[in-house]
């Protein structure tokens, strides 16, 4: 398949577009999702949502590296793409099929998980049309430190992020939706920790792949958990000051 070079410009921009759009409106209403979503809300249980909303990012860069023709194997740089690619379907399968069914987390909006099988399904789609058809990587040790200390940050905010992850879940019985101030790990020092994880994380990967699809991507996850992680700062930071230092309903 050739590189098509309107669609990913196209989308590209679009993710970058919609995201300062949606950063501007978390400004003013905030996600209503989580701890924050609305009583009369028609939602999907948590660990189906996460499935359903998530596996498409690891679904179609799996169609497209498996089918025929779908990439030059020959091409010097074909072990530097799949790198990149594993790495970004690494976090979409740990989402899937990890994360999904590990979580405790509230029932999620129905309008939600379209919205964002949606984003996962074009942005899937985007990163790994890229990186099999249109990206060319140089054999030159200035590239492949680039790749490595991309992916040396990649690393290091999937670690805590899945750290972060692992330190929600742990405040919850099963059954309980109950929010908890966290404790421990990265959340010492920040209050979402999680959300910092994985802003890390797609720095790393824009990093290494120097692309304009992955600066969009990483560009959308600023704004879309960006405002997020600051809604959850000033309410723990509420807590906090009224003496609710353990429970953060």
């Amino acid at each position: 398949m050739e590189c098509r070079d309107a669609a990913v410009s196209g989308l590209s921009w679009t993710l970058i577009v919609v995201g300062g759009l949606y950063l501007w409106r978390q400004t003013r209403t905030g996600a209503r999702y989580g701890r924050y979503v609305e009583a009369n809300s028609r939602c999907c249980p948590a660990r189906l949502a996460w499935f359903l909303q998530e596996f498409p990012a690891f679904l179609l860069p799996l169609l497209l590296l498996l089918l025929p023709g779908q990439r030059d194997a020959e091409r010097r740089d074909d072990g530097r793409r799949l790198l990149l690619l594993g790495s970004f379907m690494l976090h979409y399968f740990h989402r899937s099929f990890i994360y999904a069914f590990l979580t405790r987390g509230r029932p999620v909006p129905l309008f939600i998980v379209l919205c964002s099988a949606i984003f996962c399904s074009l942005n899937g789609f985007l990163q790994a049309h890229y990186l099999l058809h249109c990206r060319r990587l140089e054999d030159t040790w200035l590239t492949d430190a680039h790749l490595a200390a991309g992916l040396l940050v990649f690393v290091v905010g999937m670690t805590i992020n899945i750290h972060s992850d692992h330190i929600l879940r742990s405040l919850r019985k099963p059954g309980e939706t109950v929010y908890r101030i966290p404790h421990g790990g990265l959340f010492e020092l920040v209050s979402g920790a999680n959300f910092f994880g994985e802003i890390v994380q797609w720095c790393g990967f824009a990093v290494a792949a120097g692309s304009l699809p992955a600066f969009a991507f990483f560009f959308f996850t600023v704004c879309s958990i960006g405002p997020r992680a600051y809604q959850h700062h000033r309410s723990v930071r509420g807590r906090s000051a009224d003496g609710g230092t353990h429970t953060c309903v």
